[in-house]
Order: structure tokens, then C-alpha cells, then sequence
């Protein structure tokens, strides 16, 4: 059984890059941007967009290498059947 009282239980997960951990990455390349120089850098060209895809495609090879790593171990994940159906 899940324990949905549990502190880290989530039915969603959100992520997100704040203008200040973009200005942090920033800093830690060399850059001295300020916040309004990173802001017009992840809205130009549609770049902020492809940061959010780069996460979810991320996010979805995160979960299916984890999901396939710990198959045996999550109750209640049974392998799946293969059942040879019938041609009439």
C-alpha cells in the first residue's frame, strides 16, 4: 500500500529554473549578466521552450532507467504476461 501522508509523496512532479538559479549558472560559466540580460537570453529564440523540453525528455529517461533498474524491487510491479491469442 502507498502511504500518501508521507512529506515526499507527489501525484505531480513540477520543475523549474528560476531567473536566479540562470543567473547562478551564469556566474559559475564566468558570466556577470545581470537579470535582465538573463532573462532577454532564455526568451530569445524560443530558447526558455527548449530548456522545458530538454527537462521533460530528461525527467522521462530519468523515470523509465529508474522504473527498469528497480522492477524487482517496486510492490506490486509484476512482469508483464505474454498470452498467445487465438486466429480464427
Amino acid at each position: 500500500m502507498i502511504d500518501t501522508n508521507k512529506k515526499y509523496w507527489r501525484e505531480k512532479v513540477t520543475a523549474e529554473i528560476t531567473l536566479a538559479h540562470a543567473l547562478q549558472f551564469a556566474r559559475e560559466a564566468g558570466s556577470n549578466m545581470s537579470a535582465a540580460e538573463i532573462a532577454a537570453f532564455l526568451n530569445q529564440d524560443g530558447r526558455a521552450q527548449s530548456v522545458w523540453m530538454h527537462m521533460m525528455r530528461a525527467g522521462e529517461e530519468y523515470i523509465k532507467s529508474s522504473l527498469e533498474a528497480n522492477k524487482a524491487t517496486i510492490p506490486g510491479v509484476k512482469p508483464s504476461v505474454v498470452r498467445a491469442g487465438m486466429v480464427h
